[in-house]
């Protein structure tokens, strides 16, 4: 019996409308697995922290992430400057300084906190 060569399988990649790149049929993003692998985890670490994920799609994206560095990079820098000015902007319409005590002042007089 001799092993037969198929066709390679596409890379379970999914861009979406929004430009977010998740891995087919999940909402695992590029970026998680890409952090992931950067940081050293296995592949076998991110599957079983992200259970939605198969071992072999975790592999191919491996394999995505090795043979196209440039692209990726020039990717999650979007994602990254597309995720500071998200944050800028919800910090500028809603002031984070102080939260904790306008909420307790909502709860009304002799409120505490636990």
């Amino acid at each position: 019996m001799s092993l037969v060569v198929e066709q390679a399988e596409p890379i379970p990649l999914v861009a979406h409308a929004d430009g977010v790149i998740r891995v087919r049929g999940t909402r695992v993003t590029l970026d998680t697995v890409a952090q992931a692998f950067d940081r050293g985890a296995t592949a076998e670490e991110i599957a079983q922290q992200y259970p939605t994920l198969a071992l072999a799609d975790v592999y191919a994206v491996f394999g995505y992430l090795l043979r196209h560095q440039a692209k990726v990079a020039v990717y999650l820098e979007q994602r990254a400057a597309h995720s500071a000015a998200v944050r800028e902007e919800a910090e500028r319409r809603f002031d984070p300084q102080g939260v904790r005590t306008r909420l307790l002042a909502r709860r009304g007089p002799g409120a505490t906190s636990r």
